[in-house]
């Protein structure tokens, strides 16, 4: 192509000239042809033989010799300044090696206060629309308050954006403070979508005392009769909602979808393992059973991870055997499939994901309490020995921060642990850090707040609801809240900066209760119990699916009134 090039810069063997605003490009029909359908019918059909100059309309001369230049080069410059202008003229021509450079560019760099216009500019390739759309959802508070883009949406566009259930919000007065900033932009023009947009929020899972105080006493609000069918239709179903244990919604009452979602897999359940899965959502407050097949089966005691869409099951107990097997789950397929198997069977094992890899720390094989350490590369679907631990630990737990694995507390056959080490990939090398305050095996670690929680347990003699929290950057322990309730071997996650923590061993019983930490208030609270009871199970936490729907609480409308009907009443 550099040969063609040249003798286009030279005007040579040119047989046409492409003319923009009196500028002229002398350039090879056959060359242009060959990068677009555009030029193919404009040389072929849209002129006769003859004629060697092309007027080309709607277009830059700037613009059109980048165009001419990507046709013999292949390469094309991109800037910030270009790129609209540019994209839309290689969609008027049909460049589609523009068009794919541009959206790969785009979705490299797409951030807040640029999601919205790469949204628009899109919108005939819905591919990368798509992407600019889930973006803006997943980002909306910080685009809501810090995008200047935002406030130049239409009012048809921002009914898009906050009627969609896919919203992102982990309080929905975020929802209406957004319409609040949006209407203050250009408030004269605005102020009329008031009633429009507020019944697009989802009042009725907020609080009446948010709805009866900053809603109803907000000047807009208060200065709309079109508002007030609105807030008494969600004061009802918050009412309803109080005392229902419904899965259908009115749509002032629907819950948004979760941006994840947790999973409790596995576990010990009336006296023998269970391969139940559960999901939790924690927008709708819900437990949803998970379809599972029978090839999965049943286990307790083993560790279950998220990795690349997939969760996978390590090592466990059946009753009868210390499994060395690993299992993954499909979550967009639904299917089951063994890989590789452990060089150890673990049962009461540790595992945690770092850096695409999979860790799996001591456990218990039948015979010994472990402390080797094996690490899985799912890419190469194998399990590499790398350093031991400095102690047998089983039914100890671990998790990742700052680039190293921690690992906490456990059983090494004669007592519980109080002890904990972290291990640095770049030197195979483990170290203790500062002990716990108190020994604890079966117990939840897991990081929040920049610090490595260890949370209830064993202590040898009674079940634990005590919680401290270690500080990296300070080797020590410090005391935080305890739970509300004794109880060890339970699932463990974090899902909007809160600590779930699930089922468990209360020190008599299995148990199915649930209850989660805010690190935003320091409080413990009850939320939703499991639909099953059982211990020795394994919690995490899946995002980023694009069936994620699938696994939450189904979200049924009731056909209750909509805010039109209930005006008119």
């Amino acid at each position: 192509m550099s040969a063609y090039n040249e003798l286009r810069l030279e005007q040579q063997l040119c047989d046409a000239v492409i003319r923009v605003d009196n500028v002229e490009f002398p350039v090879h029909k056959i060359i242009l042809c060959n990068c677009s359908p555009y030029f193919i019918a404009l040389f072929t059909r849209w002129s006769t033989p003859d004629s060697r100059v092309f007027d080309i309309p709607n277009v830059s001369p700037d613009i059109m010799k980048l165009i001419i230049e990507f046709a013999y080069t292949e390469f094309v410059p991109v800037t910030q300044e270009n790129v609209q202008e540019l994209f839309m003229a290689a969609d008027q021509f049909n460049v589609m090696g523009i068009i794919q450079a541009i959206c790969h560019l785009l979705e490299e760099h797409m951030a807040p206060d640029n999601c919205i216009s790469i949204w628009r500019l899109t919108d005939v390739y819905p591919e990368l629309n798509h992407k600019a759309f889930l973006y803006m959802m997943n980002h909306f508070e910080e685009i809501a308050f810090t995008s200047e883009e935002f406030l130049l949406v239409s009012v048809q566009e921002l009914v898009k954006i906050i009627e969609n259930d896919q919203l992102n919000v982990k309080h929905e007065k975020v929802v209406f403070e957004a319409i609040l900033r949006w209407i203050a932009c250009a408030i004269e023009e605005r102020r009329e979508y008031i009633s429009l947009l507020l019944s697009k929020v989802r009042l009725a899972v907020t609080s009446l005392e948010y709805i009866a105080g900053s809603v109803r006493n907000n000047e807009l609000v208060r200065a709309s009769k079109e508002c007030r069918p609105i807030l008494m239709r969600a004061l009802l179903d918050l009412s309803s909602n109080i005392f229902s244990d419904s899965i259908f919604y009115t749509p002032l009452a629907r819950p948004r979808l979760p941006p994840a979602i947790l999973l409790a897999v596995g576990g010990w359940s009336a006296g023998s393992p269970t391969n139940v899965i559960e999901a939790y959502d924690i927008r709708a407050d819900r437990w949803v059973n998970v379809p599972n097949n029978e090839e999965n089966a049943p286990r307790a005691y083993h560790g279950a991870v998220f990795l690349d869409g997939s969760v996978y099951c390590v090592g466990g107990f059946n009753s009868f055997e210390q499994f060395s097997s690993v299992h993954r789950f499909d979550l967009g397929t639904h299917t089951w499939q063994e890989v590789t198997q452990m060089h150890s069977s673990r049962c009461y094992v540790s595992i945690t994901v770092m850096d695409g890899c999979i860790y799996a720390m001591g456990g218990y094989d039948g015979h010994d309490r472990l402390r080797s350490v094996e690490r899985y590369q799912p890419i190469f679907n194998q399990w590499n020995v790398i350093a031991p631990m400095h102690e047998q630990r089983s039914d100890a737990s671990c998790t990742t921060i700052n680039g190293k694995v921690y690992i906490c507390g456990g059983f090494n056959g004669s007592e519980c642990l109080s002890t904990a080490e972290c291990y640095n990939p770049e030197t195979n090398q483990w170290t203790l850090i500062a002990s716990m305050s108190n020994r604890r095996s079966g117990a939840g670690v897991i990081v929040l707040a920049d610090c490595v929680f260890a949370v209830g347990g064993f202590d040898g003699t009674s079940r634990l609801n005590t919680a401290e929290a270690y500080n990296p950057h300070t080797n020590t322990w410090h005391a935080v809240p305890s739970m509300l309730n004794c109880r060890s071997n339970f699932g463990i996650a974090v899902i909007d900066d809160c600590l779930f923590v699930a089922g468990g061993f209360d020190g008599s019983t299995t148990i199915s209760e649930v209850e989660c930490f805010d690190a935003e208030t320091c409080e413990w609270s009850d939320v939703r119990s499991m639909e099953n009871s059982r211990s020795a199970l394994s919690c995490c936490v899946m995002y980023g699916l694009p069936n994620l729907a699938e696994y939450s609480a189904p979200r049924r409308t009731l056909p209750f009134p909509d805010v039109e009907e209930a005006e008119t009443e």
